[in-house]
């Protein structure tokens, strides 16, 4: 991974979807920072509380026994939403300490005025996943770089069908393979497709159709706690689960509207592309549904997954539990007397 930072950088902001990219260049621009001038004195404020005339004393007092201070502020996103903190922070960046380093963490971020401002003086990174054959491309150099382990380009194939594109999950699986193979002579520390397979929990697609068999079970307390297991417990990406719920809205809505205009079911499975364990259940729920029904419930699914790209949803984990529980309450309700 190249490293975009430098420690002439006076202000930089680090934002986007992957904890790892963010972590590890942080804990790589410190490093770079205290190569440069010693010791630094890392202050640590939590974005969502802190005030910022403290943040902005702490840049400005000079420390007593390091030459250098870094300050990092955690959920940036929401400190800065205060406008009067990133009117401060427009015009700290103008002009910053040369004594001190400000970095900002978030996961979302909108671009503006200060990202212009802080650009001039250090860096503004996003910080996403990378695309499926650079996280494959990155499992093999991982591994043997900080493991000792070799990643066979099968078993980084399955790694990433399982567990995503997200490096610090891939890191922390990567982390277990390496602790199962320690016992193994040096020139033996493989990680097969079949160990993969066995440490290694479901394919996202497992993950997926665990979701939609809850929701099309039609009680909400069992929903809820799928989602709340599948995102603590088997630490399922969020948006997986959103996908999962957007796309079971559109078979219901697709199925519900052949259905009423007189398709046969085996028609109308093959066309929404319904096989095994789905097929049944999604039928029997669109065919409850109906096409008006089916119809609010997409467009409430899509809504849901527009608010949560523009970081409206509000804390994430409990919207789509709210979502999973009214969902599967609507699912699990009589049909419409017609």
């Amino acid at each position: 991974m190249a490293e975009p930072l430098n420690p002439s950088m006076r202000f930089v902001i680090l934002h986007g979807k992957d904890s790892y990219l963010i972590v590890e260049r942080l804990r790589r621009f410190q490093a770079a920072l205290g190569a440069q001038f010693g010791e630094v004195s890392r202050f640590d404020f939590d974005g969502a509380s802190a005030r910022v005339v403290d943040v902005l004393d702490e840049l400005r007092t000079f420390g007593l026994l390091a030459t250098h201070k870094l300050v990092v502020i955690d959920k940036a996103d929401q400190f800065v939403g205060n406008e009067d903190a990133r009117r401060a922070l427009e015009r700290y960046a103008e002009n910053p300490m040369q004594e001190a380093t400000l970095v900002l963490r978030a996961e979302s971020w909108r671009p503006g005025n200060l990202d212009k401002l802080v650009a001039k003086v250090g860096a503004v990174l996003k910080c996403d996943p990378p695309d499926v054959g650079d996280a494959k491309a990155w499992c093999g150099q991982r591994g043997q770089k900080q493991y000792g382990i070799e990643v066979a380009p099968a078993a980084a194939d399955a790694l990433v069908e399982r567990v995503g594109n997200d490096l610090a999950r891939l890191d922390s699986e990567l982390a277990k393979f390496a602790a199962y193979l320690a016992s193994e002579p040096e020139g033996r520390r493989t990680v097969t497709k079949d160990l993969v397979t066995t440490l290694t929990g479901q394919t996202r697609e497992e993950a997926a159709w665990e979701v939609q068999e809850s929701l099309l079970a039609g009680k909400p307390a069992a929903a809820v706690r799928k989602v709340r297991e599948l995102i603590e417990i088997s630490q399922a990406p969020e948006q997986l689960i959103l996908w999962s719920i957007v796309d079971l809205a559109r078979k219901l809505h697709d199925a519900s509207r052949l259905l009423a205009d007189g398709a046969p079911e085996g028609v109308v499975a093959k066309q929404v592309k319904l096989w095994g364990p789905s097929m049944a259940p999604t039928l029997r729920a669109a065919k409850s549904l109906g096409p008006a029904r089916s119809a609010r419930l997409f467009r409430e699914a899509i809504d849901l997954d527009r608010r949560s790209k523009s970081g409206l949803a509000g804390e994430l984990p409990r919207t789509l539990e709210a979502f999973a529980s009214g969902m599967s309450r609507t699912l699990g309700g009589p049909a419409p007397r017609r």
